[in-house]
């Protein structure tokens, strides 16, 4: 890992750039982060929209996570920003955007075009992030993940067991092979549901959360479209990272 860069924000939060085998990526550590006093992490997932567009939520979001006293990264996803371009997956989301304009349905193998492959890519990059972060000072477990993409984090949280607890973004464009993942995720769960996402089927993201095998999962269904997130929702997640991922 390699920081080409660092920002004291003002509210005493560290930012710093990295790359790790090339990979943009980010981190943030709250003021009071040190060897003597490591933070747990928590691993901010995002669409594959590139970090520069990102930027923005992501501050707001490792914000929060620092003032709750805990670090957060994120890496650029495969394909993604500055990153080369990946010529079947851009193919695979023109498809997608097609059948939506057509309003046909979009089948199991576009829906596999489109995420296994980067699920295939990213999954391994996150853990080799994580074995970096984890090797800094002032960072120390357990980690979660927040976001998305709901089958990254699926395959993170059943191929690493650092990952202890994860909040969720529900999506509904899930490979099979990922759904059935899913029957093997255990660690507590806290997953957000827009009920009138006009870029998902609720009854999908509904069935993806039964899959889930955990025995402490929560679902909470929020009215409205994909950006409607209410602010509250904030503070039920912050919540559950507090109680699972404060060491002791």
């Amino acid at each position: 890992m390699h920081f080409t860069s660092e920002t004291r924000l003002d509210d005493g939060v560290l930012e710093r750039h990295f790359t790790l085998d090339g990979i943009p990526g980010l981190l943030w550590t709250p003021p009071e982060a040190s060897a003597s006093a490591p933070v747990p992490l928590i691993l901010l997932g995002h669409p594959p929209l590139g970090l520069r567009a990102m930027h923005p939520r992501l501050v707001s979001r490792a914000r929060r996570a620092a003032a709750d006293g805990f670090a957060s990264a994120t890496i650029e996803l495969p394909g993604s920003g500055d990153r080369p371009a990946r010529p079947a997956l851009n193919q695979a989301r023109e498809e997608l955007r097609r059948a939506m304009r057509a309003g046909e349905p979009v089948g199991d193998d576009l829906v596999d075009a489109l995420v296994l492959p980067l699920v295939d890519a990213a999954v391994p990059e996150w853990r080799a992030a994580l074995d970096a972060l984890l090797s800094l000072p002032e960072i120390d477990g357990p980690v979660g993940f927040s976001g998305g993409l709901i089958s990254v984090a699926v395959r993170l949280a059943v191929t690493d067991p650092r990952i202890t607890a994860a909040v969720l973004f529900a999506g509904s464009l899930v490979p099979r092979v990922i759904f059935e993942e899913a029957r093997q995720v255990t660690v507590p769960l806290h997953v957000l549901l827009q009920w009138d996402d006009e870029g998902n089927d609720r009854e999908a993201s509904l069935a993806l959360f039964d899959a889930f095998a955990s025995p402490e999962k929560s679902l909470h269904a929020h009215l409205g479209g994909h950006t409607g997130v209410p602010s509250h929702a904030g503070d039920a997640a912050a919540g559950f990272f507090e109680r699972h991922l404060r060491a002791g």
